[in-house]
């Protein structure tokens, strides 16, 4: 080996232990002593959206015949509506809007059926029901409840301080339960669940009866019930 490359030899070794010794120094040791934990914050709080859905289905030999069918009984029906229309108490719109073919034996196309919906919605339950038992041309096929975002909003910030607190809780009794004194927070994360409403109910025996009496100012009992608003908190902690 010559003295030139006896030389840079011996520089790549020098830079290359400089180089280990500063990537032994930035090493970040593995963390110790950390937990794991999470808690749930639940508020319970009345619904206050009352979903309606109404529909109708047909069925025939021709295509067109069925579907001028629903488009009449839908035309009907949202001119009834209408009138009650008022933004955020009764708010109305379609739903579902579907032909299908109807197959025979033979596996051959024999007729067509189709459904046709609309949809009820607000927070002026006797509004809803009302105008719900005056349309004839669709019968009641679902009745539901919902939280409003104003309802639901209100709630999420109790929600979430009893969350943090739960927390916050069960971050001190692990730490001692370990034999610590105490911890710090390393992080967090905070997550807003969806509500779970009350599920969504077949017509009622009641409503049934209102419309099959056609009472034009009969209205369709209708309750709600309670919706939970979750938020959740998780996170480490540093105990210490």
């Amino acid at each position: 080996m010559t003295l030139k490359m006896t030389r840079k030899f011996i520089a790549a070794s020098a830079l290359l232990a400089c180089a280990g010794a500063a990537l032994a120094q930035t090493t970040v040791p593995a963390p110790e002593n950390v937990l794991q934990l999470s808690a749930t914050g639940t508020v319970e709080v009345q619904q206050d959206v009352l979903v309606m859905t109404l529909g109708t289905t047909k069925e025939g030999a021709d295509a067109n015949a069925v579907q001028t069918q629903l488009r009449q009984a839908i035309d009907t029906a949202l001119t009834e509506a209408k009138r009650d229309v008022k933004p955020q108490q009764l708010d109305v719109r379609t739903g579902t809007f579907g032909l299908y073919p109807r197959y025979g034996k033979d596996g051959k196309v024999n007729g067509w059926q189709g459904r046709a919906e609309l949809v009820l919605q607000g927070r002026d339950f006797p509004r809803i029901t009302s105008t719900a038992a005056r349309i004839q041309t669709l019968s009641i096929s679902q009745v539901g409840f919902d939280l409003s975002r104003e309802a639901r909003a209100r709630v999420e910030g109790e929600a979430q301080t009893r969350a943090i607190e739960a927390f916050k809780g069960r971050a001190t009794e692990l730490a001692r339960g370990f034999g610590f004194n105490g911890y710090t927070l390393r992080e967090v994360a905070v997550n807003n669940n969806e509500m779970i409403p009350g599920p969504r109910m077949p017509m009622m025996a009641k409503a049934a009866s209102a419309m099959s009496m056609g009472a034009e100012d009969s209205g369709i009992p209708a309750e709600a019930g309670k919706a939970q608003v979750v938020v959740n908190v998780s996170g480490s902690v540093q105990l210490r």
